[in-house]
């Protein structure tokens, strides 16, 4: 593959992250505000973002997956997702819905073995196989999270053209718009819903790459590179912020919450990585992995020594 146009993926990616990062930072703050009687604001929240973005952060640590191991090796992986484990742990104390320590888990489970196997169509097929196991008999939740992995995986190994991306935004999102619409009957069942999820991620996720211009790219691509430092502080000022959010009945501070959270993440993300060559917990958890200090300071905007975009958490 040309440099380039790899480098110009990656840098894709990171955006495509900081997008599931904004996303995932509405969708909790909504989760976890106090509810009583619905409002207007729901109907949005939960038809059109909840069950949205974690999927597309899972997809994205499967293709982050191949290019680590492609640089770094499986032993290096390994420990890479021990530590990721161990944050998880450490989030878990104010945090428990935190996803870190089941990114670990399953990537040591499931993407070091299939590591092994004959990469593209042999991934790909297990990936949609464990998809569907999770959508029409287990109803979801955390076992979604192995398929996404594997297919994000398959995705990587396969490296579709980019001439692709247009008719798939088109079918899922006519796909996403019908499932949507039925499963926000009043008949609808689990199932459904899953299935509308998953459709709305294929569009979310090539319509963005699609519409990503200069002006979005730099504003989500340094939340993405800073994924974990970003969703890290964000479910701590969900926490903070939870008396402030429950107090509201028509639940509009969960969008100023989120909105403010976000636009400060976002500014401090790109003056950070103006100076810096890793976000701060970016930065520590490359030095465990490598178990070695990593210089991080940037010694000028054309410092040499600018790694290429991270992979980063998923």
């Amino acid at each position: 593959m040309d440099p380039l146009s790899s480098l110009s993926r990656i840098r894709e990616l990171d955006a495509l992250r900081g997008f599931a990062v904004g996303g995932i930072m509405v969708v909790n703050t909504w989760q976890h505000a106090q509810k009583g009687l619905p409002v207007p604001l729901d109907w949005p929240i939960d038809a059109l973002l909840q069950g949205r973005f974690y999927p597309i952060f899972s997809l994205l640590f499967g293709i982050s997956f191949v290019l680590f191991m492609e640089r770094a090796g499986r032993w290096m992986l390994l420990s890479r997702l021990f530590w990721l484990f161990v944050f998880g742990l450490i989030q878990h104390t104010w945090y428990e819905g935190e996803v870190l320590t089941d990114y670990a888990f399953y990537g040591a489970l499931v993407l070091l073995p299939v590591s092994f196997l004959s990469p593209g169509l042999p991934v790909l097929l297990l990936g949609l196989g464990a998809v569907a196991w999770a959508v029409f008999f287990i109803g979801g939740g955390v076992l979604l999270i192995p398929g996404m992995f594997l297919l994000g995986m398959a995705l990587m190994q396969l490296r579709p053209p980019r001439g692709l991306l247009l008719p798939a935004f088109g079918v899922s999102a006519v796909a996403a718009v019908l499932l949507t619409a039925a499963a926000s009957s009043p008949g609808r069942t689990p199932t459904l819903v899953l299935l509308s999820d998953l459709a709305a991620v294929a569009a979310y996720s090539t319509g963005l790459v699609l519409v990503l211009r200069p002006w979005l790219s730099a504003v989500l691509e340094p939340m993405g590179k800073m994924a974990l430092t970003n969703y890290v502080s964000g479910t701590l000022v969900i926490v903070f912020t939870a008396g402030l959010v429950d107090a509201d009945p028509t639940r509009w501070r969960v969008l100023a919450v989120a909105g403010v959270t976000l636009a400060a993440q976002a500014a401090f993300s790109r003056w950070w990585l103006s100076r810096f060559r890793y976000g701060p917990l970016e930065w520590i958890w490359r030095m465990l992995t490598r178990f070695r200090y990593v210089p991080n300071r940037l010694e000028s905007g054309r410092d040499e020594n600018r790694p290429l975009p991270d992979p980063g958490v998923a």
